[in-house]
């Protein structure tokens, strides 16, 4: 548990017992959006686990951040509704103790005191207006309107709405596609939702769009054709930028896999690194931990790049598509590639 603290600190900055909850997996994070949005009493309810290992997580989590002279900081926790705002509540009893210790944040004292600041604003924040852009016909609970597929409908205390009966009717949908544009209308919009979409193919909301107001909009529009050639300059030193970032990364990287891997070829170590350094890939390479050079981060990402390059996995795992048969089936070979290399192999 407190390795799962420990994580979501090194990553964020800050931690909270939410976090550390679903990272141990005693709480799903869609148990969570499913709180948020009032679907339930309270979150009490979703957690996998007794309400007495709750509260000794609980104490052991506050004891370690007091080791650790962590700042805290309790942040108001607000529904995803139209309508007054209402707090949303952790516990079944409502113990405001426990209620507290749920609000409470934990900021490293390490980060700058103006990025601590900018953590509290972000967590202070209430949570954005969802607009659902819907898959299937539904209809208004209100004034009964007939919703076809592609309407935009809000959920107010699981009641569908139409946007005129949300009074959001005098939004206007920005689409997805200009993040400045975008950001721009929504700060000069008094009123303003996110619109979101269901994917069935990966299982989740993903975001579509905006409702600004129209006002806002024309404003926006209007300061991004003033300055567009500055930002267009401005993304061409960033592009530079972001090459010298990324050949920092992997020379590093190389490095550190010939340090653990003494006999790899430089050639097949560049290449490693050039891969699992991949920008915006998730890869090893780009986690916390690999840009920390932890090394077994390192070393996954050598199995991983041994795997696909010098072993018969991959055609293994399109015979098959059985992920752990198909990597006991090469484990052999990949260890010996990586004794000859004077490293460590795989484990089973």
């Amino acid at each position: 548990m407190l390795e799962a603290a420990q994580g979501a600190l090194s990553e964020q900055g800050y931690v909270s017992m939410i976090d550390v909850l679903t990272r141990v997996g005693y709480l799903a994070p869609v148990h969570v959006d499913v709180w948020r949005k009032r679907r339930v009493a309270c979150l009490e309810e979703l957690i996998f686990v007794h309400p007495d290992k709750i509260i000794s997580a609980m104490s052991l989590f506050q004891e370690w951040a007091r080791n650790r002279n962590l700042n805290p900081s309790e942040t108001a926790y607000l529904a995803r509704t139209t309508g007054p705002q209402r707090d949303l509540q952790f516990s079944k009893s409502g113990d405001p103790e426990i209620e507290r210790a749920f609000r409470t944040h934990y900021v490293s004292p390490e980060l700058p005191e103006k990025k601590q600041e900018k953590i509290r604003e972000k967590l202070s924040k209430p949570p954005e207006l969802v607009v659902f852009d819907i898959l299937r016909e539904s209809k208004c609970s209100e004034c009964e309107e007939e919703l076809a597929k592609g309407s935009f409908l809000v959920m107010e205390a699981e009641r569908p709405l139409c946007l005129e009966c949300a009074d959001l009717d005098h939004l206007v949908y920005l689409p997805r596609g200009d993040a400045t544009l975008t950001r721009r209308a929504r700060k000069y919009s008094k009123l303003s939702a996110v619109v979101v979409r269901f994917s069935r193919a990966r299982r989740r909301y993903e975001r579509q769009g905006a409702l600004v107001e129209e006002e806002a909009l024309r404003k926006a529009e209007e300061e991004c054709l003033s300055d567009a050639d500055a930002r267009a300059r401005g993304r061409e030193r960033a592009a530079v930028r972001r090459v010298d970032e990324d050949e920092k990364v992997a020379t590093q990287l190389a490095a550190k896999i010939l340090d653990l891997f003494p006999r790899c070829p430089p050639e097949e170590a560049r290449t490693i690194a050039e891969h699992a350094a991949q920008r915006g890939s998730g890869r090893i390479g780009r986690t916390a931990s690999g840009r920390r050079l932890e090394e077994e981060s390192v070393r996954l990402a050598v199995i991983a790049s041994v795997r696909h390059r010098h072993t018969r996995y991959d055609e293994i795992l399109m015979e098959s598509a059985d992920r752990a048969w198909a990597r006991a089936q090469v484990r052999g070979d990949i260890n010996e590639i990586l004794s000859a290399w004077g490293g460590k192999g795989e484990t089973a």
